[in-house]
Parts: structure tokens; C-alpha cells; sequence
């Protein structure tokens, strides 16, 4: 058995939810993929925008290293934006932008990664002074924590969205049950639900 490495089992972690977040949006047309399935208006590329912007954050700026240096995009932390303007597409971002955008934050967010010890220290800007100091270490932790919150988002709004499921492309933690099952299933469980005063 060899030692583990331990950056490389977080970049593991962190690199299963990015890869989770962009096969949500294979398949869909672009209405689908821009829909609010939400009342706070939760949508799958407003997601994987959302996390560019969080690996461009904290593994850029927190550590000396921006990506944005010049004309940072309408929507950043450092712009006077409205709220959650980062959590939508507009209409002049295409699909292929924002999936692009959010490769680009991986790989400027994996050379950070990669050149630095997990105990360097950085600075989260938008955070209170007294707890903006951090440890590489602490970042990744935050940011895994994150993307696979926002990657089970994106698995229940498509599943919503056409019935599809699971954690990864070509196979996942599901049963490998049958449409007959999962319906049984279904309602098994809203008529436990009813017994608690549903009507």
C-alpha cells in the first residue's frame, strides 16, 4: 500500500464535483439548462457559473494569484453587481462560455493547488478581517464542500428536468432497479408521507 498523498485526494474530490456539474448540462437545450427550477431561481448553468467564480476566488485572489487582473467580468465580487449575479447566465453567455470559463478556473485554480503546501497561508478578501487568513489546506476543504453541495443540487434539478440521475456519467450509487420499481417506490413512500397528515 503506498502513503497517501493527501492534496491529491482532495484535488480527487474537488475534480468529481467539477466533472459532475458539466455532465448535468449534456443533453439538455439551452432553455432547460437556463430555467429557474427554484423560487430563489436555481438553475444548472447558473451553477457551474457560480463555481467558476468560486475557484477563481478562492484559489486565485485568496493567494496573491487573481485571474481577472485587468476587466474583471460584469458579475464579480469586485464590481458594484446585483445580488446573485453570479448565480445566472445572461443571454450573451452561451453554454460554451460559461462551461469554458469554469475550465479555465480549474486550471487556475490546479496550479495554485499544485505550487503551493497545503499549510500556505492566503487572504479571503470579501471575508470579515479578523478570520480572512487561511491554509491552502482549509480552502480546499471549503471549496470540495461547495461544489459537491452545488453538484447535488444540480442532480435533483435534472433529474426534475428529464428523470436522470446519479453521481457520474456511466454508472452510479442508484439501485439498478426498473422504471416499475422506482414508481412502486414512489408512491410507498408518499403513502408513509400521507400518514402524517398529507392530503
Amino acid at each position: 500500500m503506498t502513503a497517501p498523498n493527501p492534496k491529491a485526494e482532495l484535488l480527487r474530490y474537488l475534480q468529481e464535483g467539477r466533472d459532475a456539474l458539466l455532465w448535468k448540462l449534456e443533453g439538455l437545450p439551452d432553455y432547460d439548462i437556463r430555467r429557474p427550477l427554484t423560487p430563489t431561481g436555481t438553475n444548472l448553468l447558473g451553477l457551474v457559473k457560480h463555481l467558476a467564480g468560486v475557484e477563481f476566488g478562492y484559489f486565485g485572489d485568496t493567494f496573491g494569484r487573481p485571474f481577472f487582473t485587468e476587466d474583471p467580468p460584469a458579475w464579480w465580487y469586485t464590481r458594484d453587481t446585483e445580488p446573485n449575479a453570479d448565480m445566472w447566465a445572461t443571454a450573451d453567455e452561451s453554454r460554451e462560455d460559461i462551461a469554458e470559463l469554469y475550465r479555465q478556473a480549474w486550471s487556475h485554480a490546479d496550479a495554485t493547488i499544485s505550487s503551493l503546501d497545503l499549510g500556505a497561508t492566503g487572504h479571503v478578501p470579501w471575508w470579515p478581517e479578523e478570520r480572512r487568513e487561511v491554509t491552502l489546506h482549509h480552502v480546499l476543504v471549503r471549496v470540495i464542500a461547495d461544489t459537491q453541495r452545488h453538484a447535488g443540487h444540480a442532480d435533483i434539478l435534472r433529474e426534475l428536468l428529464d428523470g436522470s440521475a446519479g453521481e457520474a456519467r456511466g454508472g452510479n450509487s442508484l439501485p439498478p432497479e426498473d422504471q416499475a420499481w422506482w414508481d412502486a417506490h414512489h408512491i410507498r413512500l408518499e403513502k408513509v408521507a400521507r400518514t402524517f397528515g398529507g392530503n
